[in-house]
């Protein structure tokens, strides 16, 4: 059931704090439509995510509901102590494992779009690598080639050339010392 702005706005406060201690759910919907907004703003500046705002909007309303014989008028007005209960529900969700690993992860089209892009703009004939790797010798020149030029992994090159990966490693940085002795 909605009800009009007009009418959320013309509802003092103590009688709103009065309706909500006897779990009145009508008031429950004034108090939604008159401070959902407030609340809905500040936790998005906190999360800076729509849809994790909505979902801590919602998820703070019900701590609000089953929590609200907490509140006490007498410490402050009903907006500020729902303010802080969402302020706390939104900082506990940005400290969850999950929400850490969302916010770390990317959407993969977005980043096969950029590592195409990358791919298409670096090519390394352009700024000389290529006849700087030429005077490496043979093992040298096929290692950079498989690591840099094919984008085998260490451990691939490693098998691919039957070596050791230690050795792999080794030859990878003695020959990266020798091409940046080489430009300077």
């Amino acid at each position: 059931m909605s009800l009009p702005a007009a009418l959320v706005l013309r509802a003092p406060e103590q009688e709103l704090v009065r309706r909500l201690y006897a779990r009145d759910e009508t008031a429950m919907t004034l108090f939604y439509e008159g401070y959902g907004k407030a609340l809905h703003n500040m936790i998005w500046r906190i999360v800076k995510h729509e849809a994790i705002a909505e979902d801590i909007l919602q998820e703070s309303m019900v701590k609000i509901w089953f929590s609200f014989a907490s509140y006490d008028p007498n410490r402050g007005r009903l907006f500020t102590w729902a303010l802080n209960v969402c302020r706390n529900v939104a900082i506990d969700h940005i400290r969850t494992q999950r929400y850490k690993a969302a916010v770390r992860t990317e959407d993969l089209t977005a980043l096969a779009v950029r590592e195409q892009a990358a791919a298409v703009s670096f090519q390394p004939e352009h700024i000389g690598l290529r006849e700087l790797v030429d005077q490496l010798s043979p093992n040298d020149q096929q290692l950079i080639d498989l690591l840099y030029y094919n984008g085998f992994t260490q451990a691939e090159a490693a098998e691919e050339l039957d070596i050791p990966l230690g050795t792999v490693k080794t030859r990878a940085r003695r020959a990266i010392g020798v091409l940046a002795k080489s430009v300077r």
